[in-house]
């Protein structure tokens, strides 16, 4: 069976992870956000924001998880797996943060083709900041840029989720995706 890949992309709090829940409650076979676990063991380890003082360290580590996430997708029984975040988002940290990475980062994103690529905007009535997500509201909407400046060069078309209720939400893209 030949599973159909589908990101769910985003600067942080624009509701994701809330989408990505939304989804699994509905019986989706959902891969979640691994930067958060990547945030975790670091503090484990004593180091408070891994992303801000080893971003090279950090974004080798979610690239990897997010490799071994889009080849674990294609054993699962189900014929269309969500991701909270694709490959590409790490270059778009990255290009956010203004730091160099080596060449495989970008053979990886060629490598890696997803079949679709719905993106959240920043909305600014529903942005927190928590122990994990650090950036302002402006940040967000800067990432945000860079997200879909990455996406664009690897020739996605970015499909807008419309800011409305979870239910009206998730109803999008299952419509979108004939589902």
């Amino acid at each position: 069976m030949n599973t159909k890949k589908i990101v769910i992309t985003g600067g942080p709090g624009t509701g994701k992870s809330t989408l990505i829940n939304a989804l699994i409650a509905k019986d989706y076979v959902c891969l979640e956000e691994i930067s958060r676990q990547v945030i975790l063991d670091a503090k484990k380890e004593g180091i408070n924001q891994l992303f801000l003082t080893k971003p090279l360290l950090f974004s080798e580590l979610l690239l990897k998880g997010r490799q071994k996430q889009f080849l674990d997708a294609n054993s699962h029984t189900k014929q269309t797996v969500f991701f909270d975040r694709g490959i590409h988002d790490v270059l778009a940290y990255m290009d956010y943060a203004k730091v160099k990475y080596p060449e495989k980062f970008t053979n990886v994103c060629k490598d890696t083709v997803y079949d679709a690529v719905f993106i959240l905007k920043p909305w600014k009535s529903i942005y927190t900041i928590d122990n994990e997500r650090y950036e302002s509201f402006e940040q967000a909407q800067l990432i945000h840029e860079h997200l879909l400046n990455t996406y664009h060069r690897y020739d996605y078309n970015l499909i807008d989720v419309p800011f409305d209720t979870i239910e009206k939400r998730t109803d999008f893209i299952l419509n979108t995706l004939n589902m």
